[in-house]
């Protein structure tokens, strides 16, 4: 039985149970020397409040006893079940940051803390539940008009519709102020735009009944974000299809988003938001996500293989556990997840005060993604010719974090945004 995390009643009663936790746990500690928790290094947990806490045991125990089980036939297959998005919906665990309009209304370190608990299992599932979140749900939130967020953002974060968002284009990766998606007066339709162009690597997009698209005005150049609702698209104008036989995120669903003269409202255009600004603060909120998330997959990684080399013996019957090289990559990658997720706390209580600069967001998207990936492929070294088995788990991880350090800002773009910032010297022109 998993705890919704948007209901006050469910909220007291995690508090209440949550807070004796607490107290029992500081009376044991006030009389016992500390020791070392290899799960929690540095002791992250003590800097969480008594929701968060609660939240973060109900995203776990939900992932793990509901997603984990169904991870590697998902992956296997490339098949991505949409009720996952349901069940999400149903914990309170979609757009859970937003106030209102059937969300949580929690954290920012609270949806961090559900975004690594979701990748532990499988950075496609993370990815899934972020384009949900944090890209659609947060961009209508933030830029879309009030009728936009009564009519949708309920439906989404119930999970019963289904969002994605298209930015990215066949010939424009970093590049996205070069897109060629054009917006234009609909030629029959009065009142409603028409959109043309195509974007690719959409997560969700094949199945999403909410699709977030950004187009040049052709009026006036400049960019600007429509919803384009899948059910008022005639047959010809809009079509969603699949990638498949993708090396990573196979337990996710991507495609493109394919328009001629798809038919939008005006009242579906963000009214307000022109240019970059809209989707970049978008994705800072994902690459925030992220930044949790590949902590978990990586803390999923290190579990692996600790309980791999302590049982795996070899050279006189010892577990290779007890050999230093073993040893060393269990602490580098240890010591990475530690100070990822510290880092990852610290920007998220600024987001919420409203004091985290769009760089710092690059700095930990960046430096935990590379983490990740760096130390998990180390890890995969442990398992020896057993990690070409997608029993073992950790060649899945590693498949998935070469991805979540490409996308949404690859890891040397994030380091010219930090560059620039550094140096106030611009290196992308």
């Amino acid at each position: 039985m998993f705890r919704p995390v948007c209901t006050r009643a469910a909220r007291q009663l995690t508090s209440s149970t949550s807070r004796a936790a607490v107290q029992q746990q500081q009376r044991r500690h006030a009389s016992t020397p500390a020791a070392f928790d290899w799960k929690d290094p540095l002791g992250a947990s003590n800097l969480y409040t008594e929701d968060e806490l609660a939240i973060a045991e109900t995203a776990e125990s939900y992932c793990q006893e509901r997603m984990l089980p169904r991870v590697l036939d998902a992956y296997r297959d490339e098949h991505y079940d949409p009720k996952i998005l349901e069940e999400m919906g149903e914990l309170g665990l979609l757009g859970a940051t937003i106030k209102g309009y059937g969300c949580a209304g929690v954290s920012s370190v609270a949806s961090g803390l559900i975004t690594r608990a979701v990748e532990r299992v499988d950075s496609g599932y993370r990815s899934g539940m972020s384009v949900q979140s944090s890209l659609a749900m947060g961009g209508i939130e933030e830029f879309g008009t009030e009728e936009l967020k009564e009519r949708l953002l309920p439906k989404l974060a119930s999970g019963k519709s289904i969002g994605c968002f298209g930015l990215t284009e066949p010939n424009h990766g970093s590049d996205p102020g070069s897109m060629e998606t054009v917006a234009k007066p609909h030629p029959s339709k009065k009142g409603y735009y028409s959109l043309s162009g195509s974007k690719t690597w959409i997560t969700n997009s094949p199945i999403a009944d909410v699709l977030l698209v950004w187009a040049k005005l052709e009026s006036t150049g400049k960019i600007r974000g429509f919803v384009v609702e899948r059910e008022l698209c005639p047959p010809g104008t809009l079509e969603t299809p699949a990638i498949k036989n993708k090396n990573g995120l196979r337990a996710s669903l991507t495609g493109m988003i394919q328009m001629d003269e798809c038919p939008v409202p005006e009242g579906n255009m963000f009214p307000e938001v022109e240019g970059l600004r809209g989707p970049f603060s978008c994705l800072n909120s994902a690459r925030y996500g992220i930044a949790w998330g590949t902590m978990g997959a990586l803390e999923d990684a290190i579990a692996r293989a600790r309980e791999y080399a302590l049982e795996r013996k070899q050279f006189k019957g010892n577990p290779i556990a007890k050999y230093q090289l073993v040893q060393k990559k269990l602490a580098d990658a240890t010591t990475d997840a530690a100070y990822g997720i510290l880092a990852a706390y610290q920007v998220g209580r600024l987001k919420d005060e409203g004091k985290a600069a769009p760089e710092m967001i690059s700095m930990i998207k960046r430096q935990n993604c590379d983490r990740a990936l760096i130390n998990t492929r180390n890890l995969q070294e442990i398992f020896g010719g057993n990690a070409v088995s997608d029993e073992y788990h950790i060649g899945r991880h590693v498949a998935n974090l070469f991805v979540t350090q490409t996308y949404e800002g690859q890891s040397d773009i994030h380091s010219l945004i930090l560059g620039r910032a550094i140096t106030g010297l611009q290196a992308f022109v």
